[in-house]
């Protein structure tokens, strides 16, 4: 007869490999699941004794899972992740006494404009809840993947895991900040006109990394273009457009009301598309989580205020 694995495994050891599965390291895992690392220790070498193969080997950057971890997890995984979002639907959710600890992930251009608003609004309505926004960053869909973000907030992607969700929150619209006194005076420009002065461009990972959005679109029209900076930084971009004649391609999220010291130039062309999504990153696991939709709907609200 075969082995009964369902009713002979604790089920709590499938729980401690998925974390490990997913961190790769028994310290970060040990802190995911509110154990000692030497408790993680042990319970990986329960999971190692029954399932009689090594399943992770110790590597210089951390665990390597074996052929056997892999076909465990892609078994497993999707399993544990619908039980989670049905267990999670069965706890009433009451943004007020939610007491949890959250990381969220906002890329530079909505950080400049959001970050504060957006903080100030949780603290309201949800206020035992503890959140930490961070940088969109290169690592953030591994980091929603292992679960140390909750969610991001970015440009579409091109490329993603399959199991990460992609839900557009607003579409914003093109546009250029400049300094007040800018050589281009009008409230609309075109292309070439741009294409006489240096571009100050956001370095957005996923989005913009190789090259500046705006410049590409300059390229595509066979016009001259030069990026005088860069930065993944607003704060720095500002200063900038404050001290040249740079122009800043960017959106109309930006707080032009925030700066009076800056202006609006529109583009005027009808040659590339000017309206972008911007969207809400997260796991799939997480789809019917009441916490993440209520985010979604909390982040989408503030954006269509933001953008008015």
């Amino acid at each position: 007869m075969s082995k009964d694995i369902f009713n002979t495994i604790d089920l709590n050891l499938l729980r401690v490999f998925l974390v490990l599965f997913q961190e790769k390291n028994t310290r970060r895992a040990a802190e995911r699941l509110y154990v000692t690392q030497p408790a993680v220790s042990q319970n990986l070498k329960k999971l190692r004794h029954f399932f009689n193969d090594e399943l992770f080997i110790k590597v210089p950057e951390g665990l390597q899972p074996t052929s056997k971890a892999e076909e465990l997890a892609a078994k497993i995984i999707p399993a544990l992740n619908d039980l989670q979002s049905s267990l999670n639907e069965l706890e009433a959710f009451e943004p007020l006494t939610l007491k949890k600890k959250i990381r969220i992930a906002f890329a530079p251009q909505v950080m400049i404009r959001l970050s504060g608003t957006f903080i100030l609004e949780l603290r309201e309505k949800a206020p035992c809840l503890e959140v930490e926004v961070v940088n969109w960053t290169s690592s953030t869909i591994t980091d929603i993947e292992s679960g140390q973000l909750l969610m991001g907030i970015s440009y579409g992607l091109d490329v993603k895991p399959k199991h990460i969700r992609e839900q557009k929150l607003v579409d914003l619209t093109g546009c250029c900040a400049v300094r007040k006194d800018h050589p281009i005076q009008s409230k609309s420009a075109t292309p070439n006109e741009f294409s006489k002065y240096e571009l100050a461009s956001l370095f957005i990972p996923g989005w913009s990394e190789d090259l500046p959005v705006a410049a590409k679109k300059m390229k595509e029209l066979s016009l001259p273009y030069k990026v005088g900076f860069r930065s993944a930084y607003p704060m720095a971009i500002v200063d900038v457009l404050h001290k040249s004649d740079m122009f800043f391609a960017t959106s109309n999220l930006f707080p032009f009301s925030s700066y009076p010291s800056l202006r609006r130039i529109d583009v005027d062309t009808q040659d590339f598309e000017l309206t972008y999504s911007l969207n809400s990153f997260f796991h799939q696991r997480n789809g019917n989580d009441p916490l993440t939709l209520w985010l979604n709907s909390l982040v989408k609200e503030e954006l269509e205020l933001a953008i008015q």
